[in-house]
Order: C-alpha cells, then sequence, then structure tokens
C-alpha cells in the first residue's frame, strides 16, 4: 500500500503538470496545484489552503512548531520550539471528513482482530479537527478546506502566555494568516507555515520587554504532514533504568497475565551497519546532524567540533563515520523533518538550551533531533572567567583570547550535551565523581591553581565524549551480529559499565533540593566532592582578594565591574548543595535483582566532615567581601540599573554587601537545613 502510494507521488511529480493537477475540483479549477506527499491548492484571494485528500484512514504524523518565537526564556516560546507529534488519520463521518489521533499509548498486539478492537473501543480517541467536504472527485479523493486547522492556536500560545502571568490573550484571526514563503511541500513531507497575532491585554513585564506593541503579539507557527516510515527495519530495543536511555512506553493489554501490561522500550535513531558482522563497517544510513547557518565564528566551529565528539562514541561499537555534523544547505528549512538541527536560538536574556525530538509514537524511532541553543550562554561563560582571570584587562596585558578559549570549550560541551538529548540519552548527574565521565552532565569549569599569579584554566571543560556515553552508546546503538542472543549482549554492557565502577543517576535524584543521592549534584566537581568544596572556597577567596577595576575594560562603567563579580563571589553555590546532600545521604544505584550494587547511608565521619564544610562557607571570612570593593562597588551607573543578573539591595540605589552575604548563607541553610534531610538524620 505505501509502495502504490509512493508511485503515486512519484507520477503528480514528475509526470503530470501541475495544472492538470486542479482539474479533479470545480472549487479550485483555477488555482495552481501545489503537488506533495499531500497535494495543496492556496487560493490567495480569500487567503485560503484547500487539501485535497485521497486515502481514508491511512495513518501520517502531524507535528507543530514555531517557526518564529516571542524571544523570552521566561515565557519559553523560542523559535524552532517542537510541539506536538501525532499519529493522525482522516475518517469520512457523513458531509465531514475527521481528522483522528488514535490512542497509542493503550493496544493490544494481537492477531485477533476482536481482541485489537476491544482495546481500540476501550479507551478515547481524540478527532483534532472536523472539515466540511467542499467536493468530491471522480476518483473518490475529496477537497477540504486546511484553514480551520492551520489558523489556530496548536501550540499553545494562550495558556503559555497565561501560565507566566504575561496577561489574558486571544487569537485575532484578522491579524493572522498565511505565510508562503516558508511553506514548502515535498515527496514525503509538506511544511505549512501561518502568521499568529494574539491580542490581549498585557500584564508582565516580560512580554513588554520582548514585543513593539505588548498587546498585539504575533509569531509564526509550522505545521508539517509526514509520511510515517516504515515499521520494517526498525527493531525496538527494550529499556532498562541503568542504561542512560529515554524509557518509551505503552500497554499492551493482549499480553500474558504473567507478563505486566507496561511495555518498556528506548528511544532512538534507526541505525544499522551495512555489514552487521564486519568489526568496522559504514552506516546504511548515518545518522547526520545540521548546524544552524545562522550561526556565528568562532561559535559555529565549536559547535560542529562538540558535536562530532559522538562519533567516538559509534567508532567504538564498530561504525565508521556513523555520525556526522554538518553546515544546514542555506534552502533548508530547520524544522524539516529530513534534517536533525542544531539551532542557535536568541532570547532577551540567558536561559536553557535543550534537545527535542520528532518521535515516532508508534514506536519510539527518533526521526528529527532538533537541539536548541541559547546564544547568550557563551557570554556568561565569559563572564565567569573574566572574574577568575587575574587582571585581564590590565593595560600591559589583555587576556581575552584566554578568556574566550575557555567560554568555547564550554560551548563545545554544550554542543555534544544537547546533542545527546536528541539521541535518546537522559543526564547522568553522578558523572562528575567519575573523573567527568559523560558530557550529560552540568560541567562546573575546573580552574586550578597555576603558575605564577594565573590560574590555570587549561582543564576548565573536558573535551571529547566520555566514558559513560560510550555505555549509553553501545547499549542503543549496537548492531549485533548473526547469532547474538541481544538482550544477553545488552546486559553485558551494563554489567561491564558496572565492573568499571562508572555511575548513573538522573534528574529526578538530583534536583529535589531535599534529594538523597550522595552522588547525583548538578554543576559540582570531584570523586571527593567535600575536599573539592574546600579547594573551591581557597581558590574563590584568592580570586576574590585580587579581583580590581582590571577585571572590565578600560572605561567601563563601574556598575559592569559588580556583574562581573556576582557570579566569582558565588562560584561555590553548586558545590555547597551537592556537600550538603552527603547529611543524611544515600550512596545507591538503580537496583534490579541481578545487580549487585545496593545502597547505603552515607558513614557518620563523611557526614560530619561534610557539615564542617558547609559551615565553612558560613564563616564571616567566606561572606565578607572586602573592604576596597565595598567601596568600588557604589551606587549603579545611571543607565545601568540592576538586573535579574545582580546582587540584591536593600539600600536602594547604594551597594549592599550585607545583602550579597545574606544570599550566600540562606543557600548554605536551605540545602543542609531541608525537612527531607533533617528526617533522614540518625
Amino acid at each position: 500500500m505505501k509502495r502504490l502510494h509512493l508511485l503515486k507521488t512519484f507520477i503528480l511529480f514528475v509526470l503530470i503538470p501541475s495544472a492538470l493537477l486542479a482539474q479533479d475540483f470545480d472549487r479550485v479549477k483555477d488555482l495552481k496545484a501545489i503537488p506533495g506527499f499531500l497535494t495543496t491548492y492556496y487560493d490567495e484571494s480569500q487567503d485560503r489552503l484547500f487539501m485535497k485528500v485521497e486515502h481514508l484512514e491511512e495513518e501520517l504524523l502531524y507535528v507543530t512548531a514555531l517557526s518564529s518565537g516571542v524571544g523570552s526564556n521566561d515565557i519559553g516560546l523560542d523559535r524552532g520550539q517542537l510541539g506536538t507529534t501525532k499519529v493522525v488519520y482522516f475518517k469520512k463521518a457523513g458531509n465531514k471528513l475527521l481528522l483522528i489521533e488514535p490512542n497509542q499509548d493503550y493496544r493490544a498486539l494481537s492477531e485477533n482482530a476482536l481482541e485489537k478492537a476491544s482495546v481500540n473501543q476501550a479507551f478515547a480517541k481524540s478527532v483534532i479537527a472536523g472539515f466540511t467536504i467542499l467536493e468530491t472527485a471522480e476518483d473518490g479523493s475529496f477537497l477540504i478546506d486546511l484553514n480551520p486547522l492551520l489558523l489556530r492556536d496548536a501550540h499553545g500560545v494562550i495558556d503559555r502566555l497565561s501560565a507566566t502571568q504575561q496577561g489574558n490573550y486571544q487569537l485575532d484571526l484578522s491579524r493572522s494568516a498565511h505565510h508562503r514563503p516558508r511553506s514548502k511541500s515535498f515527496e514525503k513531507n509538506i511544511l505549512i507555515d501561518v502568521l499568529l497575532t494574539f491580542s490581549g491585554k498585557p500584564k508582565g513585564y516580560e512580554i513588554r520587554s520582548v514585543t513593539p506593541d505588548a498587546s498585539l503579539v504575533s509569531v509564526t507557527q509550522m505545521h508539517s504532514f509526514i509520511e510515517l516510515p516504515e515499521l520494517d527495519g526498525f527493531e525496538m530495543r527494550s529499556f532498562d533504568a541503568r542504561s542512560g536511555a529515554y524509557p518509551f512506553r505503552f500497554f499492551d493489554y493482549a499480553s500474558p497475565v504473567n507478563g505486566g501490561t507496561a511495555k518498556d522500550f528506548i528511544r532512538r535513531h534507526r541505525l544499522e551497519k551495512k555489514d552487521p558482522n564486519a568489526a568496522i563497517s559504514e552506516a546504511v544510513e548515518p545518522i547526520i546532524y545540521y548546524l544552524d547557518n545562522g550561526t556565528p565564528e568562532p561559535v559555529r566551529t565549536a559547535l560542529l567540533e562538540g558535536g562530532r565528539w559522538w562519533n567516538q562514541a559509534f567508532e567504538a561499537i564498530g561504525y565508521k563515520d556513523a555520525f556526522q555534523v554538518k553546515m544546514l544547505p542555506d534552502d533548508a528549512d530547520p524544522l524539516d523533518i529530513r534534517y536533525n538541527v542544531i539551532q542557535w536560538v536568541h532570547r532577551s536574556t540567558r536561559g536553557w538550551s535543550y534537545g527535542s525530538s520528532v518521535t515516532d509514537p508508534r514506536t519510539g524511532e527518533i526521526l528529527k533531533g532538533h537541539v536548541s541553543l541559547g546564544s547568550l550562554r557563551i557570554r556568561q561563560d565569559y563572564l565567569i572567567a573574566q572574574g577568575l582571570y587575574n587582571q585581564p584587562y590590565n593595560k600591559l596585558s589583555v587576556h581575552e583570547q584566554t578568556m574566550l578559549d575557555m567560554a568555547l570549550n564550554r560551548i563545545r560541551q554544550l554542543s555534544a550535551h544537547e546533542i545527546g538529548h536528541t539521541l535518546g540519552f537522559a543526564h547522568n548527574f553522578a558523572a562528575s565523581t567519575n573523573d567527568r565521565a559523560s558530557v550529560m552532565d552540568y560541567p562546573h569549569p575546573l580552574v586550578l591553581e597555576g603558575a605564577g599569579d594565573q590560574f590555570d584554566f587549561s582543564e576548565t571543560y573536558d573535551k571529547g565524549i566520555g566514558d559513560w556515553d560510550k555505555v549509553t552508546v553501545a547499549y542503543a546503538y549496537s548492531d549485533f551480529g548473526d547469532g547474538i542472543d541481544e538482550n544477553q549482549a545488552l546486559q553485558e554492557i551494563l554489567k561491564n559499565a558496572e565492573k568499571a565502577g562508572l555511575r548513573y543517576l538522573t534528574d529526578s535524584d538530583a534536583r529535589p533540593a531535599g534529594s538523597a543521592s550522595a552522588t547525583a549534584h548538578l554543576w559540582d566537581n570531584g570523586t571527593d566532592i567535600t575536599e573539592e568544596l574546600y579547594r573551591l572556597l581557597d581558590l574563590r577567596a584568592k580570586a576574590i582578594s585580587r579581583f580590581s577595576l582590571d577585571n572590565v575594560p578600560e572605561h567601563s562603567p563601574v556598575a559592569f565591574l559588580e556583574d562581573v563579580f556576582v557570579p566569582l563571589y558565588f562560584s561555590h553555590r553548586y558545590q555547597t548543595e551537592a556537600v550538603s546532600k552527603l547529611i543524611g545521604g544515600i550512596d545507591y544505584s538503580y537496583a534490579y535483582t541481578d545487580a549487585t550494587q545496593f545502597h547505603h547511608q552515607v558513614s557518620r565521619k563523611d557526614q560530619e566532615k561534610a557539615l564542617k564544610a558547609l559551615i565553612r562557607t558560613l564563616d564571616p571570612e567566606a561572606l565578607e567581601i572586602p573592604e576596597y570593593l565595598r567601596s568600588v562597588f557604589g551606587p549603579r551607573t545611571y543607565g545601568y540599573g540592576r538586573t535579574r543578573e545582580s546582587f540584591e539591595s536593600k539600600l536602594g540605589v547604594a551597594f549592599d554587601p550585607l545583602a550579597a552575604a545574606e544570599t550566600a548563607a540562606s543557600t548554605t541553610l536551605k540545602f543542609m537545613l531541608h525537612p527531607e534531610r533533617a528526617n533522614r538524620v540518625y
């Protein structure tokens, strides 16, 4: 059936002139047909898009995204942000065609049609849209007006603006329209872009800060209709919580009583060797990522280099050039399903980068990786280096390149990290205890004592893929040869990782303020995190003692100096949080019955050692800002008022050293005295 459909599409594209395609329906006889995966007709006089529907109850993929965004990190409506991914099909009902999303969560994997029907009827479907049939052609195809589906808030912009307390908005159709320059049709997918305007009464600062007129918020929204991939050739792989892979779950009500209904697999790209039995083989189709061609140098080169680290992990499992990173062609659309993309995203303030994916809801196959990298991240990394470096803007010697190199090393790591998510991998927040064993951790800059009066920045961020990352790639993407038991081979990969002492714990074990894990932390360093806190406090004290006007360029507002000092003053904040988790902490891993690892409480000795280190962060010497800097940090310069990145002040325009100390002390106390943590101490 699918091959027949492909043949029809080829004929439509190549053999039949577009003028003839329009003759199926009187309603669009004067319009030019737009051939592709689905045939459409655009009526410029009415700004309407009509669609020819030839195949009923044949599933396809429907994906929405924002092709242009709002530009606020706090609001979160970014350029290139993926929306929903749905398997849908058209079904005729009277004078309508219904666009229906079947329920993929509940299934019956059975040859018994009645058993499958009983499950399908037990759980709700969703009718995404209903279209009046405008005309029926002699071949049985239907003409519908697609506008009601397209010109709607499919991305949930209204709800997002409301949830972030920016105001109450509604879609203004009089100010919304098709955006034809970015709408395209291809053999296996079509992209339809529309301009949407939301009118309302703004309430929040964020929406006012990023719009010319906050009562009118206009974005563009992309709708994609995509041919689903053939199920043949993609093998679903079982999930194991120790693998580092994202889970993909559905419930099979036809499974044996002793088997359980929950079926857990992993999300992964389709990848197979040309020769599965060869030690080294090229891939049938390599995984290729494309970098946003709007990315400037030197960031462009850093992102390409960092992204390519993943090929080291694929080489380790016998692939040759199976993972590649190239520049996005100038005529390609970043939201086209055919391209895995690393997108360079601008916002008004710094914020998160993230890796998203378009995933086949039927199988967990990743069809498109889509990375969004915040463009202001590198500037924050540069600011961190600027505070740590000794007199970087001394008139006799400016050290901008050293600081830029540190920031670019972070960008290389960030590229690899976010791509990792789109390959199907979760965070590993225990990797720092294994000598930075994964790019899927959040890395704190590892600054060392150097020769002379400068710190050593050569090891601030690791370079290359980590040992843990090779484990996750091996589990998710190994192509086992003939005669090899896949499940047994996968367990062997995990057992070897365990024997090597590699640790893995993810977000749920690291992010909560009261979390119990002694190893899973964000932005920390060191196999002995308490000793690392002591070292970091000493290094911080040295950097603060020599911080001066030479930490900013000549002729800068003094307010800039205060802002550079902020990340330096709080540079111990995340290591402090990590050490606090040793109090009442538990050393554990994800337990399976066939594993040898079990949990145990952190020893009394280590808890007392952690407590002493935390008390050190509350020492007046650790909290005090030197008198020299207090005299320099005067009232803020006109035009350079405080921002979210500045120290708080209870003194109005004046610098408030006690407020800075209060923030630092509160951080320690908040984590050290968390109720859940206190309850675990005995």
